[in-house]
This record gives structure tokens, C-alpha cells and sequence, in this order.
């Protein structure tokens, strides 16, 4: 904020002895000053006031007397380099270190001027502080800061998500109790930085820095940054170099070589909010053990792509992963499907027999997706190969071992079919052993701008395009939307998007009718709050981003109502509805 004499008033009225007495009432009446300085030879003397002034008048001195010694003695001065944090009083007069001659004056008019700019200053400070936490809460690394005794002071939520543990509960902790085998201690020690260290978290290989914090010569803390979400992410890039430079040198010659399956790795299954990382988390966990996973969840939230992630990263990725949707598979094939069968088992068997998906799953993993739409009979049996680990295959006599590990699916509600009796209780709790639920993309609409722009990169490579962008407007329609077929259907819409659009941004013209049948919405909205006042917050909400739309929509036809009519999924009359209810 600086020093005094950055603010004083230097243009201050200042009176001499020789000053008549009418003078220095006439002054003091007008009201800009409370008191006036008395100086003499420059330096002040005194201060007069208006009582002082009436004083004199009551003792008999003229109006057009010098106006002489009067006054007090009784006033308060200071110099120019006194800070203006230790102001606590006014006026004040500054005068002159060595020589005392007055300088100038603080008054309450300048003491309101500082006062305002700190206001300025703090508003601009606590908006700026908001753009840091923004930037350190939104970036992509995960990131500590501890104090010189390990304390940590800041915390971000990619990390938070990492650790399990929210920036409230991490902050004023020690490091060592919030991050497991953290070295940060180490470096506040030796002061020396760690680079692209793998470091093991929640049974994950990720990449970090540690790097020590110095100031005048000492350590007074230290950044623990996460780079890498795990070690695959770098294996990633390594190959999409090695893809580019192949497609720069000869890309005529391709390999005749079958592709192997590509491994699943946490990282691939992108979301950053607190629901699919804590459900991430877990599935973590669940990969160092061979204990059953049941995974349940809406179609479409990509619960087959979690199982992967389990048995590619976990105790049995050396194995098999034999995937089978029981809703799929007609139920008099489903046995021979899951057990095999023997040569001349039934009409049609095929001449040696023909090994179940529970053989093709030795040493690995049997993905049992949909198990909600397996016959009873067929549970029974499946539960007896998980109790026994052994199979019998359709009309064979003598049992087969087998050592899995069964990862099963659904988006019903077992515990209800349970109660119903439509699905067994004994192999219920069998694969309810680590539950994993997978939350529905309506409830981590935040990680909606990270799919999409994961798929995007993936969709211009395969329609040979170099980029499309899309436009504002239709996130924020994406964002209102319900999207009941979850990650299934946004990916849906976006392959729809680039198939039937020529340029290369996406509008919201470009977007399928049911993005704009506000009734939809408004629906969900209204049942997703049972508070009637956020519902007619919500409503009033939808219908300005209603409008927004229209006017876009109809910019974008030139004002051609039947066009925009069809763009946006309604009729004529509809449209001329919503254009006299808006005003437009």
C-alpha cells in the first residue's frame, strides 16, 4: 500500500500569525477543514479550529486582528516514510524529519481514498486467489504443497481423487498420512528434487516429481506433483509416436501380424469427478485380489470396460478374459455355452466336443455380463462351478478343474429379484462379495467435456479428419440433457455428429431433435428436485436456454422459420408459439 507521503494532501490551507482573524474563520467556515495549521518559518506551531476562532471573538480580538498565538498545541505529526498501515487516527500532519517544515496533512478524506484501495486491491486479490484455485483445482496433475515440517497447505481435487480423502479433510495434515509411500519427508531433508519417480498409489504405478520449495537459503517446503496416472499413460504416447512416425515414413507397406488385444488400464476410463473416482478407486483395489466383483449399473455406463480394467491390471492379466453376455445367448445354448459339451452330446455337437467359457477362462477371467437374465436352472449350476471350481461339460462323466476368477454384471436390481425369488440367494452373495457401482453419466456430468474430447481424437482418426471443434452452445446442452443411454449414447451422438456434418464445428443445428424437446427435460429437472422454488428456478433456467437456442437456430437459417422448424424437432405452429411467448 506504501508509505504516507504517497497519500497526504500537499495542497493544505496553512495560516501565520500575521493572518487576520476574519481570514481564518472564513477558511474554517467554508467547511473543507475541521482545523488549520499554524506555522511559522514554515514549521507548525499550533492548530486553530472554529471554537478557537469564536474564543478569541468572546475575548474581545477584532475582526481584523492578526490572529496571533491562538489555537491549540495539542496535535499529532508524523513523517513521510511512516506506513500507512499504522494509521490510526486523523488529521495528522507530516512534517519533514530533519527540518519539521509541514509537508502535508492526512485527513478523514484521505484516510476514506486508502481505504477504498485496499477495498480495490483485496476484491482484485480475492479474484485473482479464485483464478489460482481455479487453475490448481482444474489441472490435469494431481498437486501437494506441505510446509518446512511436512504440513500440507494446499491440496488440489486431482489428487484429492487419488487418495480418497476430500481438501478439507488433507489440509493442516501430514503429507505421510494422506499420501501412502510418499517421499515428499525425504526431500524436505535432503532438499534435493525427485524427477519422473514412479511412485505406488492405491496399487497403481504413477509417475510424480517431488520437488523442494527454497527461499533465502533454506527449505520451507516442498510440491509433490502427480504427472502420470499410471505408467501405461506413458506406454500410450510412446505408441501414438511410434504410429505417427510409421504413417510419416512408408505408409503403404502394413503389417500382416494380428493385433493383440489391447490391455485396459483406469486411466483409459476417463472422468475426473468424485463418483467414477471413487468407483476407479475401488476397482483398484478390487484387481490385487481374485475375490468375485459383482458390477452393477445402467446400460450404457460401461461396466464391461471396468472389468476389463480389473483383469488387465490385476493378479490374472496373464490369463484369459472370456467375456459372456448371458442376455444375448438363447436359453437352451447358454449351458453349452458356459460348460461345453462332449462329441455326440446332443444332435449337432461337433465331432471332438467343444471346450465352455469356463475352460477358455483357466488361469483368467470369466466376465459374466447381464447375469440378472441367466435362467434359474443355470445359476444353480453356476454356482456349484464357483463353490467346486470344477466343470462338467453336457454329457460328459468326469469333472474338470478349473482356477478363475468371475467378474459379473447387471443393470437390474438383484437384491429385488432376490425377494422375488427370480434370482438365487446363495449365488447372489456368492458374487456379492466386492460390489462396484458404477454411477450414470447424469450424475458426473462434469466429466462430459473429458469424454468427449477423449472420443473426438479417436473419431478423427478414424474418419480421416483433422479436427472438429464443438460449439459452446451445444455443451451446455449436453449438460442440461438426461442422457438415459448414458456414455453409450453421448458416444452414439458424437459418431452422429461427425458422420452427418460437413464442417468441421458442430452447431446446435447439427444436433438430433431430442436435445430440444424441453419437455423432456423439464421433466427430469422437475423430478430430480423436490423443492417446487428450485423447480421454478429450473424452469425459468430452461426456458431462457430455450430461447438462446431458438434465436441460434434461427441466425443460423437466416430466418427461415420452416428450416429452423425441422432443425429443431417441432412444428411450424409450435415454433410460432415459442416465438410470441419469447418475444422474439
Amino acid at each position: 500500500m506504501g508509505l504516507v507521503k504517497e497519500w497526504m494532501d500537499v495542497s493544505l490551507q496553512m495560516l501565520t500569525t500575521k493572518h487576520k482573524l476574519k481570514d481564518a474563520f472564513r477558511l474554517l467556515a467554508d467547511g473543507e477543514w475541521v482545523e488549520l495549521p499554524l506555522v511559522e518559518d514554515g514549521k507548525m506551531i499550533r492548530v486553530v479550529n472554529i471554537k478557537d476562532c469564536l474564543a478569541a471573538i468572546e475575548g474581545g480580538m477584532d475582526w481584523d486582528e492578526p490572529i496571533g498565538l491562538i489555537g491549540s498545541v495539542n496535535f499529532l505529526t508524523i513523517n513521510e516514510g511512516f506506513s500507512i498501515k499504522e494509521l490510526n487516527h486523523c488529521p495528522l500532519y507530516v512534517v519533514c524529519e530533519e527540518t519539521k517544515v509541514l509537508k502535508g496533512v492526512i485527513t478523514q478524506k484521505e484516510l476514506l481514498s486508502i481505504y477504498q484501495t485496499v477495498v480495490q486491491q483485496h476484491e482484485k486479490s480475492q479474484e485473482t486467489n479464485e483464478w489460482y484455485q481455479l487453475c490448481f483445482d482444474t489441472a490435469y496433475e494431481g498437486l501437494a504443497i506441505v510446509d518446512e515440517t511436512g504440513i500440507i497447505k494446499l491440496f488440489n481435487e486431482t489428487y484429492s481423487r487419488y487418495v480418497g480423502m476430500s481438501k478439507e479433510e488433507a489440509i493442516g495434515r501430514p503429507v505421510e498420512q494422506v499420501i501412502e509411500n510418499t517421499r515428499i519427508p525425504i526431500v524436505l531433508t535432503t532438499g534435493i528434487p525427485e524427477r519422473n519417480q514412479i511412485h505406488r498409489l492405491q496399487g497403481q504405478e504413477m509417475v510424480v516429481h517431488r520437488m523442494p520449495i527454497w527461499k533465502n537459503g533454506q527449505v520451507v517446503g516442498a510440491v509433490g506433483m502427480l504427472i502420470y496416472e499410471g505408467v501405461s499413460e506413458i506406454q500410450q504416447i510412446m505408441t501414438k509416436k511410434g504410429a505417427l512416425e510409421q504413417q510419416k515414413g512408408d505408409s503403404s507397406h502394413q503389417s500382416n501380424k494380428p493385433i493383440a488385444r489391447k490391455r485396459m488400464s483406469f486411466e483409459e476410463i476417463l472422468g475426473e469427478s468424485p463418483a467414477i473416482s471413487q468407483t476407479k478407486k475401488i476397482a483398484r483395489k478390487a484387481a490385487l485380489s481374485k475375490a468375485p466383483v459383482l458390477i452393477s449399473g445402467e446400460s450404457g455406463v460401461g461396466k464391461e470396460q471396468f472389468a476389463r480394467a480389473i483383469h488387465d491390471t490385476g493378479i490374472m492379466r496373464n490369463g484369459r478374459f472370456v467375456s459372456v453376455n448371458c442376455a444375448a445367448i438363447p436359453d437352451n445354448l447358454l449351458e453349452s455355452e458356459l460348460f461345453g459339451y462332449t462329441e455326440g452330446a446332443f444332435t449337432g455337437a461337433q465331432k471332438g466336443g467343444k471346450q465352455g467359457k469356463f475352460e477358455l477362462a483357466h488361469k483368467g477371467t470369466i466376465f459374466l455380463d447381464e447375469i440378472g437374465d441367466m435362467p434359474l436352472s443355470t445359476q444353480a449350476k453356476i454356482l456349484r462351478v464357483i463353490q467346486e471350481k470344477e466343470v462338467e461339460r453336457i454329457g460328459g462323466m468326469e469333472p474338470i478343474p478349473v482356477d478363475f476368477r468371475i467378474i459379473a454384471a447387471t443393470n437390474k436390481n438383484l437384491e429385488q429379484m432376490v425377494r422375488k425369488g427370480e434370482f438365487r440367494k446363495d449365488l447372489y452373495y456368492r458374487l456379492h462379495v466386492l460390489p462396484l457401482h458404477i454411477p450414470p453419466l447424469r450424475e458426473r456430468k462434469k466429466d462430459i467435456p473429458l469424454l468427449i474430447s477423449g472420443q473426438l481424437s479417436i473419431l478423427c482418426e478414424t474418419y480421416g479428419i483433422t479436427q472438429k471443434t464443438i460449439d459452446k452452445d451445444v455443451m451446455q446442452l449436453f449438460f442440461r440433457y438426461h442422457w438415459p443411454g448414458n456414455i453409450r449414447e453421448l458416444l452414439n451422438v458424437l459418431e452422429r455428429l461427425f458422420a452427418l456434418t460437413s464442417e468441421s464445428h458442430v452447431k446446435v443445428s447439427d444436433l438430433p431433435k431430442e436435445f430440444f424437446q424441453t419437455e423432456k427435460i423439464q421433466a427430469y429437472m422437475t423430478n430430480s428436485s423436490p423443492l417446487h422454488e428450485r423447480r421454478e428456478a429450473r424452469q425459468l433456467d430452461q426456458e431462457e436456454e430455450e430461447k438462446t437456442v431458438i434465436e441460434k437456430v434461427l441466425k443460423e437459417v437466416r430466418g427461415n422459420k420452416s428450416e429452423a422448424a425441422k432443425r429443431l424437432g417441432i412444428t411450424r405452429a409450435t415454433l410460432y408459439n415459442k416465438l410470441s411467448r419469447y418475444q422474439l
